[in-house]
């Protein structure tokens, strides 16, 4: 499978720059995977295509705010830090913009004397490992001098950071949302739960490996980047439970499809598990733990679009979302949803 084979045309005034007023307002195109057939909803509409039984399963990851403007130590050059993973403790992975100011020994500071940071290493694809230093509690520090790391197709300046989490975010660790769930509000969830589905959660800590272009012509030989995933007993046995009983395994996100599907047995079983994965699932894959999919428009030629191709068909996609860019849907993390039943 070559890459361009999952390329479309988006104009680029079709990507959403600012979250709408009402999470649940956005648009719902439903996408039927074995006829093709697509109809044209709001999202608070999705309601209407659970039936008691199912399993909702959202990714519960919350996202830091992992962006850092700090001076470096001596010349007050303006360097940029972005939080990828906590390695221990105080130790992080991060990403450094500009590089060549960051070598090994660098000491950036941020808020003035609030943050300070010493450039320990060069790790794997020029990423940084740093140590911070500070006095009181580092959560809070970054609350308060930190800016949610939108995708790189955002320009806009986000303002409310809670817009760039969903409304059950909990576990915190990621460094971008995972967008399918942030149209849900907490009646619409209620009124899902009065309905009879079970909504378990999973968690995946969303990597900025996410936006990482695919490089290579071949698909087969693409790297994919490694998430952190949990599963917990509890939330395994309503996924399990909702099976056993005839009820479908409605995923919300690529991220909770990935936990999902890697975590899976052969026979669909969720276990109670932890792990990290670089799952890459594209046409031929076969699902095991997944029927149907709440997501979000993805980048052309992304590992995004390989997925839902997957699950719904190449040319199914395609023509989906070429009605999608004809009938003026908004695309990306603030923009317009689908079902795929």
């Amino acid at each position: 499978m070559n890459l361009h084979d999952f390329d479309f045309y988006l104009p680029e005034e079709l990507i959403a720059q600012d979250p709408l007023e009402d999470r649940s307002s956005s648009r719902l195109l439903v996408l039927d995977k074995e006829t093709g057939e697509i109809e044209h909803k709001i999202f608070r509409d999705i309601i209407d295509y659970l039936n008691p039984g199912d399993c909702l399963v959202v990714n519960n990851t919350k996202v830091i705010p992992a962006r850092l403007i700090g001076e470096r130590e001596g010349t007050g050059a303006h360097i940029e830090v972005l939080l990828l993973k906590r390695r221990e403790n105080d130790i992080w992975e991060v990403l450094v913009k500009p590089g060549k100011k960051a070598k090994p020994g660098t000491i950036i500071n941020f808020g003035g004397d609030k943050l300070q940071a010493e450039v320990l290493e060069v790790v794997d694809d020029g990423n940084r490992l740093i140590q911070f230093r500070y006095k009181g509690i580092f959560e809070e520090i970054l609350d308060e001098l930190g800016q949610m790391p939108l995708p790189p197709y955002i320009t806009h300046k986000l303002q409310d950071k809670n817009r760039y989490q969903t409304v059950y975010a909990k576990y915190e660790g990621s460094a971008a949302a995972p967008t399918a769930g942030l149209h849900f509000t907490k009646e619409l969830l209620e009124k899902i739960k009065e309905k009879g589905v079970t909504i378990a959660s999973v968690t995946l800590h969303v990597g900025l490996g996410t936006f990482r272009p695919v490089k290579v012509e071949n698909i087969l030989e693409h790297h994919m980047h490694s998430e952190h995933f949990q599963i917990e007993e509890s939330e395994a046995k309503k996924i399990n439970d909702a099976r056993k009983n005839g009820g479908r395994i409605i995923a919300v996100g690529t991220t909770s499809t990935r936990t999902l599907e890697s975590a899976a047995l052969e026979d669909g079983t969720i276990p109670a598990t932890s792990g990290d994965t670089s799952i890459f699932i594209y046409p031929g894959y076969k699902f095991k733990a997944i029927d149907c999919l709440i997501t979000n428009f993805h980048l052309p030629e992304s590992t995004l679009v390989m997925l839902v191709s997957a699950l719904a068909g190449r040319d199914n996609i395609l023509n989906a979302y070429k009605v999608a860019v004809d009938e003026r849907y908004r695309f990306f993390s603030f923009g317009d949803a689908m079902f795929i039943k």
